[in-house]
């Protein structure tokens, strides 16, 4: 099992830019897929990034792509979303995920989320 913990949302201005982190506990965070999630006010949550457990193969939604990078360093238990030239429409609560390399389906480990807030 592993716990997660994101940090550094916030508010910034359109154009901005944020890098998210997420902390793993555990020792094991290497073999587990990292994602990273948003959901909007009144919309369903959405996949946005993710990152396999050695890094070298990443997805991102078209709506992100040449703008958010995400990345892992697995000696430190974390995971980052570096996102550049925000829009507004990038508003959300965002959340990591995790769950076992090799598996598919459903994300089973969640952070508690941190909001960004895109100002136009």
């Amino acid at each position: 099992q592993v716990q997660l913990v994101e940090s550094g949302g916030g508010l910034v201005q359109a154009g901005g830019s944020l890098r998210l982190s997420c902390a793993a506990s555990g020792r094991t965070f290497g073999v587990y897929t990292m994602g990273w999630f948003r959901q909007a006010p009144g919309k369903e949550r959405e996949l946005v990034a993710t990152i396999n457990w050695s890094g070298i193969s990443t997805y991102y939604v078209d709506s992100v792509k040449g703008r958010f990078t995400i990345s892992r360093d697995n000696a430190k238990n974390t995971v980052y979303l570096q996102m550049n030239s925000l829009r507004p429409e990038d508003t959300a609560v965002y959340y990591c995920a995790a769950k076992p390399r090799g598996t598919t389906g459903a994300y089973p480990y969640w952070g508690q989320g941190t909001q960004v807030t895109v100002s136009s």
